[in-house]
């Protein structure tokens, strides 16, 4: 009936909406945030895989998860990265990082809740010495061994196509992921065509010996040189590693051979 109450009255609705405003962000967890990043944004990243996986350790993590997104604080995050340095290494406690800081930066842009990134004020671990592996010649030998590989007989087994793209990574300086999806549409007479790399799409050269190990590989899958998963590859070629008793060696560590080599 007056200007008085209609104020008063003003006041209790706006009250009421800050309220309702301060539960809905309440309701969003760290947890809820982890888990909406996971089945959204994920799945639409090439390192798709790995990224899963990375969430799915922050999952089990000893962060406050049930706590609201707005709530944790840098040293929230220097907690778990002081506990999680006592079992992994700073190379990977860095890859989580990265991870971590584009969660909070996609729930502060995208989303809208939260108004800083509180990864940007965590110290990050020293960067580790950058990996020099030459993988030697012997060990080469040794690894092909244990792989039953036969150099020019068409390959038959799932530990013979390994061989051979450990072969080619060796003679072209290819990546995993580019090997592991090269297609025989792809393979030309004497360079093969990468349209998806980490970096630009760029064409590669083929060696006599990388082509002559490409040559074994007909007939053992009708759309992929090397019929063969990123995660496949990587689990024989460790296995096979073990079992020649080399350590210390990845399959990476054949780029920086190529490199060398050539």
């Amino acid at each position: 009936r007056t200007k008085r109450e209609g104020e008063i009255w003003e006041a209790e609705i706006l009250r009421e909406l800050s309220k309702s405003e301060e539960e809905k962000k309440d309701s969003v967890t760290l947890r809820y945030v982890f888990e909406k990043y996971r089945d959204e944004v994920t799945p639409t990243k090439r390192g798709k895989r790995w990224e899963h996986i990375r969430i799915e350790a922050f999952l089990k993590s000893t962060m406050p998860l049930n706590d609201p997104i707005h709530t944790i604080e840098p040293n929230h995050i220097g907690k778990w990265r002081d506990e999680r340095l006592l079992t992994v290494s700073a190379g990977t406690i860095l890859r989580d990082f990265a991870l971590l800081s584009a969660i909070f930066e996609h729930a502060r842009k995208e989303w809208k809740l939260i108004e800083v990134n509180p990864i940007r004020d965590v110290k990050k671990p020293r960067e580790p010495d950058h990996r020099d592996i030459i993988i030697s010649r012997s060990q080469i030998k040794r690894l092909l061994k244990e792989m039953g590989y036969k150099p020019s007989h068409p390959v038959r087994t799932v530990s013979q196509a390994v061989a051979c793209c450990f072969i080619v990574a060796l003679r072209t300086g290819m990546r995993a992921g580019e090997l592991t999806s090269l297609t025989w549409r792809n393979v030309k007479e004497d360079y093969c065509i990468l349209p998806v790399t980490k970096t630009v799409p760029r064409n590669v050269p083929l060696s006599t010996k990388a082509i002559r190990a490409i040559n074994t590989m007909k007939g053992y899958d009708s759309v992929l040189v090397f019929g063969l998963k990123p995660s496949t590859l990587d689990a024989m070629f460790r296995k096979y590693r073990d079992r020649a008793g080399i350590s210390n060696v990845h399959f990476h560590d054949a780029r920086h051979t190529a490199a060398t080599w050539m």
